[in-house]
């Protein structure tokens, strides 16, 4: 659709429904590609470029001389981005594994402490299992779930305390521990 299409510098063409054209994208692609980015990954990665042409526009900055080679550059910190997370997933799995007992229970004892522990969070309060998660599942220190959730440290060591010992009654009463 050649409609609606404005020009931004140094032959660079932006639609103003979508900030990529066709040969932008195709670009795009290819960096993340080449960066290393699975394929399965590569369309996330150019909605990502997208976004932050649309932040830049948002925010009232100029539209960058050449929109293809700012993409390009947008595209290859993604890659770089995509690695290091990668990485600490990997070395968070390191971490999990050498904090696992020597001797693993069995795929059934595994599977119902799993069951009883997902029973305890849907009945914990919301407050409650959001800390939970956000502590023990996203491994989150206490600081910085209540500098996202905007509440004072002792409120959510407070919401810990008592969801994990509300947890650890319901294993108990359930016989699980």
């Amino acid at each position: 659709m050649l409609r609606g299409r404005t020009r931004r510098g140094r032959g660079s063409y932006v639609a103003d429904d979508d900030p990529l054209d066709a040969t932008q994208e195709r670009r795009v692609r290819a960096v993340l590609a080449l960066g290393g980015v699975p394929q399965a990954d590569l369309p996330d990665g150019v909605q990502q470029v997208r976004l932050r042409l649309l932040e830049r526009a948002a925010d009232g900055r100029e539209a960058p001389r050449d929109v293809s080679a700012w993409a390009a550059v947008v595209a290859s910190n993604l890659a770089m981005d995509w690695h290091r997370a990668k990485r600490r997933q990997e070395r968070l799995g390191e971490r999990l594994a050498a904090l696992r007992p020597a001797e693993l229970p069995s795929g059934e004892e595994t599977s119902v402490l799993s069951l009883a522990v997902a029973r305890g969070l849907d009945q914990l309060p919301d407050a409650q299992r959001q800390v939970v998660v956000l502590r023990f599942y996203a491994d989150l220190p206490v600081r910085s779930i209540a500098e996202q959730l905007g509440v004072p440290e002792g409120t959510v060591k407070s919401r810990l305390h008592t969801a994990v010992r509300a947890l650890r009654a319901r294993l108990h009463e359930d016989e699980v521990v």
